[in-house]
C-alpha cells in the first residue's frame, strides 16, 4: 500500500476576506472606466493624442516610482510586523505614508496647473476621462493614507506581530490595490498612442 502525501491546503488571501470583496469592487469599477476610456479613445484618436502631449509624463512616472516605493515600503512593514519587531514595521510605514503624501503633492501640482490654464471636466472627452479618472484614484490614495495612519499608529502600539496579522495585512492589500490601479493607469492615460 502506497502512502501519498495529501496536497497542502489552499492558503487563504492575507487579511480579511471582507477587504478582498471590496478589493474587487473596486477593481471592477475602475476596469470599467478603463474600458469606458478605451473605448472614447479608440472613437477620438487624434484628440486623445493631442491632449495626452498636454501632460507631465515626468511628474506622471515620478508619481508611479513615489506609489512603486510606498507599496515597497508596507510589503516591508507586513515582513518585519510577523517577525514582532513593531518599531521597524512602524518606520517602513511611516516611509509608505510619506511616500503617499509625496503622490498627493505631485497630483495637486499638476491638478493647479491643469485648473489655472482653464481646464476642467468639460473641456473635452480627454480631460473628462483624464480628471475623472485620477480623482478616482486620487481619492483611493487619500484612503489608503488614511488607513496607513491608522495601521502606523496601531503598530506602533505593538497590536501587530506573529500571529495578529489581520488587520495590517488588511490595509496593506488595500494599498498595493491602490499601486496596482495607477500601474494601469498611467501608461493608459499618459503614455499608451
Amino acid at each position: 500500500m502506497s502512502t501519498s502525501a495529501r496536497p497542502a491546503p489552499a492558503a487563504a488571501p492575507p487579511g480579511d476576506l471582507a477587504i478582498w470583496f471590496f478589493i474587487l469592487a473596486e477593481l471592477l469599477a475602475f476596469g470599467v472606466f478603463f474600458a469606458a476610456y478605451a473605448f472614447a479613445r479608440a472613437r477620438h484618436p487624434d484628440l486623445f493624442d493631442a491632449m495626452q502631449a498636454t501632460l507631465d509624463r515626468r511628474a506622471g512616472a515620478v508619481n508611479t516610482l513615489l506609489l512603486i516605493t510606498g507599496s515597497f515600503c508596507v510589503a516591508r512593514a507586513v515582513e518585519a510586523a510577523g517577525r514582532d519587531r513593531s518599531a521597524t514595521a512602524a518606520r517602513w510605514l511611516a516611509g509608505g505614508l510619506v511616500c503617499g503624501a509625496g503622490f498627493l503633492g505631485v497630483k495637486g501640482v499638476e491638478y493647479a496647473a491643469k485648473f489655472g490654464a482653464g481646464i476642467n471636466l468639460s473641456t473635452n472627452t480627454f480631460y473628462m476621462f483624464y480628471l475623472s479618472l485620477t480623482f478616482f484614484h486620487f481619492m483611493h490614495v487619500i484612503l489608503g493614507l488614511v488607513i496607513l495612519a491608522v495601521l502606523w499608529v496601531q503598530t506602533r502600539r505593538g497590536a501587530y506581530g506573529a500571529g495578529r496579522m489581520n488587520g495590517l495585512e488588511s490595509g496593506a492589500a488595500y494599498w498595493h490595490m491602490v499601486d496596482l490601479v495607477w500601474i494601469v493607469l498611467f501608461p493608459l492615460v499618459y503614455v499608451m498612442r
